[in-house]
């Protein structure tokens, strides 16, 4: 029965992870697929002459749309239809408001990557005596830190919630509040969003316990159905017979 145990316990470690894994990638290229294929012209479209659907198809045809739009917009011709795109965005009301705040979310995220997060830290929040995990931005810019009381000695702050880090508050913090971790800011988001079960050292520990399993099964020694004669491992109660 250990023997059985352990090749449960093994195999749980290692297809667990891996299934859901495959689960959630197959639920993200399903999900572009549903977006991109029914604009797709029947003559390009697999789907329409094949006995069985082709999946991530409609991933590859976006992954080369947006490829083809940047090419487009590095030359003359492309920067010209994207400026007038844009003056079309900044006369619509609402929608350039909409437009704007997501252009600046992306060219933050992507364009400008000496800016993201790069490093977790502990902050006192919602209030004093209770620490949580947050992302340091930087250093507090513009108005915000004209504003506030020693703004050139402010970090602006992301403090995630927990399971889902999109959502979170944004706070401005005295860099001396701040305590600085060691650990990565994709081991604190793990932290996070596994309610602080899973830790750098657990995900060590996890590998340990495959190869201890693995070494232990091995070893295991074969059953043998001769009872064993050995003093030392009589029962505490057993009767030893006379000599």
């Amino acid at each position: 029965m250990t023997r059985l145990r352990n090749y449960f316990l093994t195999g749980l470690l290692v297809a667990g992870p891996a299934g859901i894994t495959i689960y959630i990638t197959w639920s993200m290229v399903s999900w572009i697929d549903s977006w991109v294929k029914p604009y797709l012209p029947e003559a390009y479209n697999p789907d329409t002459y094949l006995p069985f659907r082709v999946p991530g198809y409609g991933l590859v045809v976006a992954v080369l749309v947006i490829t083809l739009i940047g090419f487009l917009t590095a030359n003359i011709v492309g920067a010209s239809i994207f400026s007038f795109s844009e003056n079309i965005f900044d006369r619509m009301p609402l929608v350039r408001n909409l437009y704007k705040g997501l252009k600046q979310i992306f060219s933050s995220v992507l364009a400008d990557k000496g800016n993201s997060f790069k490093q977790a830290a502990l902050v006192r929040f919602p209030h004093t005596g209770l620490w949580t995990i947050g992302f340091v931005a930087g250093a507090t810019r513009g108005e915000v830190a004209e504003r506030l009381a020693g703004g050139d000695d402010m970090l602006t702050v992301y403090v995630p919630t927990t399971p889902n880090p999109t959502g979170g508050y944004l706070v401005f913090i005295r860099r001396e509040d701040v305590v600085v971790l060691d650990m990565t800011v994709e081991d604190a988001a793990k932290f996070v969003i596994s309610f602080g079960l899973v830790t750098a050292q657990s995900a060590d520990a996890a590998d340990g316990l495959i190869r201890n399993l693995a070494k232990g099964i091995d070893r295991q020694p074969p059953p043998t159905d001769e009872p064993s004669t050995d003093e030392s491992e009589r029962p505490p109660h057993s009767v030893h017979e006379p000599s």
